[in-house]
């Protein structure tokens, strides 16, 4: 091999390292870009009587500096990290919500009851009655108030719910995209990895990590993608789509499917539960609304609840102006009941307050029986069954009607079918339901049956329902139970902040281990710039030397 040759083998060489540096450089910015690197070897010797003479060097391909460990660590802990920021979003307004006690709800018992006891003080008073009237009014309306925001959170968190669905199959279709460039390049170049469209894909994966836990398969040059407990949503080449649609078990409530094919071979959708799903936006999304929404809600309905009925069974005990005895003072609606959509018979449930629990003169009976908590009721050809929700507690009803958590169930038309189910919801709507039966002022039932009109009797006892224990089984009151709404979202929201500060800690140690491999440092790639450099110009000067031999040459021929 003579010198020419030599330096040309050094040249080029020597130019694809300037070029891979130069492109380290130009993507030391770019998200999901690893380092790369020329690897090159010795192009052998030549046996001689002189002995081996090198024959230079040439590159044998292009390495990006890759860890599959840490990459893996890095996007678990951004999985984590976004479901963690998703929920905490969403958690602070609901904080924001209850955590300012000198406006909304709380004030609104306080002010109510200091209604009461300005009219036990002066029942004939029509001032006094009227005042309370507009306190009470106030009450129920701060309480619907808080209600419907809830409800416009679920509003929100189903639009957030497939616009995260929409994003993660257009990062399934980018992936699998992804996957048959990568063939068709390691194709084209046989034993060459296609660096820049392996980072791409990486990246992309990460960013659907980011949208939703997954699971990551290879399969020879391509990757398959799971979710859930194993669903599929890519593989083989195939893209099988999320989806939304309302749940089965909660219309209400935009639940996600995944695509497979029955048994005839059609596409068909099924319904994932939602806690197979915990990590990415949708997992904090769907956690959110099922450890936050849902119970917050239930605990405002019980709160609800408890302050109508009991004040009910106890105005129900006096006499108005009149000498009437006393009506309801506020209004209530009756527990939700939602059949499964996979119901098949007939059967028609009726479910209401269990009212025989308000026995006087034991107040606060049936809004003690009343829970956080949402139940299914199962039939299962023979029997009744219910099941808390969350908890999965199941006891079996025997006959009916049944009593449980407050509410009565009966199916006293038609007939259930083998698995139909339906899920009672006893509290949920129950604080929207809220409002005030009395117009007439004159109609409160201030007094105390058969002693007269003008005593304050009733009212005292009505007052007395402020600090009664007549919630939670008697260990809370109503204010009590407001304080426990509040205080369990300021723990959540705290909770979420600290578990999100010691994510993004871990978020950024598993970033700079990940970088300290993969990352592009400047510094190093300037001074690899000049040693390529130098590389260049020694090849090119052994290419100037052996022209200048050649040119000695002819000339003694001459």
């Amino acid at each position: 091999m003579n010198l020419a040759n030599l330096g040309r083998a050094g040249l080029e060489v020597a130019q694809n390292r300037l070029q891979t540096a130069g492109h380290n450089i130009n993507n030391a910015a770019t998200e999901g870009y690893n380092r790369q690197n020329v690897l090159a070897q010795t192009a052998g010797a030549t046996g001689t009587s002189a002995g081996w003479i090198g024959r230079g060097v040439q590159a044998v391909g292009v390495q990006r500096a890759y860890d599959s460990f840490l990459y893996r660590q890095l996007m678990d802990s951004q999985v984590k990290g976004a479901a963690l920021a998703t929920y905490g979003d969403q958690i602070s307004q609901v904080n924001n919500l209850f955590a300012d006690r000198t406006v909304g709800i709380s004030p609104a018992i306080q002010k109510f009851f200091d209604g009461i006891q300005a009219l036990a003080s002066a029942p004939a008073d029509s001032a006094a009655r009227q005042e309370l009237l507009g306190r009470a009014t106030s009450l129920a309306t701060q309480i619907r108030s808080a209600d419907a925001f809830i409800d416009d959170q679920r509003g929100n968190i189903n639009t957030q719910i497939s616009t995260t669905v929409t994003q993660i199959n257009s990062h399934l279709e980018r992936i699998d995209d992804l996957n048959q460039q990568i063939v068709i390049a390691k194709a084209t170049v046989p034993g060459q990895p296609p660096n820049d469209l392996l980072d791409m894909r990486d990246q992309v994966v990460s960013e659907l990590g980011q949208l939703i836990d997954i699971r990551v398969f290879e399969q020879g040059d391509r990757v398959n993608i799971a979710v859930g407990s194993g669903q599929v949503i890519l593989g083989g080449g195939t893209v099988f789509p999320l989806a939304t649609l309302p749940s089965e078990a909660e219309p209400s409530r935009l639940g996600v499917s995944y695509t497979t094919v029955d048994s005839s071979g059609q596409p068909m959708l099924v319904e994932i539960p939602e806690t197979s799903i915990s990590g990415g936006r949708l997992g904090g999304l769907l956690s959110f609304r099922a450890q936050a929404l849902d119970t917050v809600q239930n605990d405002l309905g019980r709160l609800a609840l408890g302050l109508a009925t009991t004040v009910n069974e106890v105005h129900a005990a006096g006499v108005d102006m009149a000498g009437v005895a006393g009506g309801q003072f506020f209004n209530i609606g009756t527990p939700a009941v939602i059949n499964h959509e996979g119901n098949t018979g007939t059967a028609a449930p009726v479910v209401d307050y269990d009212y025989a629990l308000s026995v006087p003169p034991a107040v606060g009976g049936l809004s003690n029986a009343f829970t956080n908590q949402d139940y299914r009721v199962e039939f299962d050809g023979a029997d009744y069954s219910v099941t808390t929700i969350p908890g999965g507690t199941t006891t079996a009803l025997g006959g009916l009607p049944a009593s449980f958590g407050g509410v009565t169930f009966d199916v006293p038309t038609g007939t259930a079918a083998a698995g139909d189910s339906w899920l009672i919801q006893p509290t949920r709507g129950a604080a929207g339901d809220l409002t005030v039966a009395i117009t007439d002022p004159a109609k409160i039932a201030a007094a105390g049956a058969g002693l007269g009109v003008a005593n304050g009797d009733n009212a005292l006892a009505l007052a007395a329902l402020q600090t009664d224990k007549v919630l939670g089984g008697g260990s809370m009151g109503l204010n009590d139970a407001f304080s426990q709404i509040v205080n369990k979202v300021g723990v959540m929201t705290q909770q979420n902040t600290t578990a999100k500060k010691a994510q993004d800690a871990l978020i950024q140690q598993n970033f700079s281990a990940q970088q300290a491999v993969s990352g592009v440092n400047l510094n190093e790639e300037y001074m690899n710039l000049n040693r390529f450099q130098e590389q260049f110009r020694a090849s090119a000067r052994l290419i100037d030397v052996s022209s200048t031999l050649f040119d000695t040459l002819l000339g003694l021929r001459a």
